[in-house]
């Protein structure tokens, strides 16, 4: 039996690669200082997604949201053998939190139209939240399960998964549609095919398309612009190279529950924590040691 399977996929700053200009004064993240990267829990379950469609059929659909070199990750799918790939990109989506982007992403699913699973990598490195996959969940209204390490068996409209609780694991079951979160220990990701990065390396969305003409073309008028745009667009069109651009319209969502305006969440300071203390110290396996210890780190304000 197929199984048609759409994934949550994000582009996120590479957090391994902090510089001081990270955050804007407003404690918003300032991802034009900082360079991009594939979510890494996402490419796993991208990865489970796939596994799922060798297996038994169907399709895998992605989609993200985020600014036009979102698409960038979308490529990355399609280059692993994703079937369809959809760009979600809308200023008023910007400065989305957990709530927002979850509501955002559900309207987008449901705009999707049939799925079976919904596969979501745990949570970003950029927020570490774990939060936008259950929320997704809830807004859908489908069971879901997280943490997964393995799909046990998919039968049917029931599935079973092998789940990571920490000190062990557990086989739980849901039926039909569910969402599922993945983690970094489920699988390998599959390497990008040649064939498919030679195709699809082609492959652009509206907006990007739109940047090429006018850097190719900066002297020509609007209207041959817009004559190019059309041009190159129906060619990607008609070899399957269009990546599909939608906005917030486009997926009916309201607009007070998108962007800051349906983001409750506040960033109240950002603080940075400089370790300056060179060396070690060698503390007695003794109570004064262990007393002594204790009272350096409230001194040094380590604690409290």
């Amino acid at each position: 039996m197929p199984y048609d399977s759409i994934v949550c996929v994000k582009q996120v700053p590479d957090t391994a690669n902090v510089t001081a200009e990270a955050m804007k004064e407003d404690g918003t993240v300032n991802r034009a200082a900082l360079s991009a990267i594939f979510n890494p829990e996402d490419l796993h379950a991208l990865e489970t997604a796939l596994e799922v469609r060798d297996a038994h059929g169907g399709t895998v659909t992605v989609l993200t949201m985020g600014p036009p070199k979102a698409a960038e990750v979308l490529r990355e799918c399609l280059y692993r053998g994703a079937d369809r790939a959809i760009l979600l990109t809308d200023r008023g989506a910007a400065a989305s939190d957990t709530l927002a982007t979850s509501y955002i992403l559900s309207q987008a699913i449901r705009t999707v139209g049939h799925y079976d699973l919904v596969f979501c990598g745990r949570q970003a490195i950029d927020g570490d939240t774990a939060q936008v996959g259950p929320q997704i969940a809830e807004k859908l209204g489908v069971p879901q399960i997280t943490y997964l390490e393995r799909v046990v068996d998919l039968d049917e409209n029931v599935i079973q998964v092998q789940r990571n609780i920490g000190q062990g694991w557990e086989i739980v079951e849901a039926t039909l549609p569910v969402l599922i979160t993945v983690i970094d220990t489920a699988n390998r990701p599959r390497p990008c095919a040649a064939k498919k990065v030679m195709r699809y390396k082609r492959a652009r969305a509206m907006t990007e398309l739109a940047g090429e003409v006018k850097d190719d073309l900066p002297e020509a008028s609007d209207k041959q612009r817009q004559a190019e745009l059309e041009r190159r667009s129906r060619s990607l069109q008609d070899r399957g190279l269009m990546i599909e651009q939608w906005d917030l319209k486009r997926i009916g969502a309201e607009l007070e529950r998108c962007g800051i305006a349906g983001s409750p969440t506040k960033v109240h300071r950002i603080q940075a924590i400089v370790l300056t203390k060179e060396g070690f110290t060698e503390i007695p396996p003794t109570e004064e040691g262990v007393r002594q210890l204790v009272h350096e780190l409230v001194v040094d304000r380590t604690w409290g």
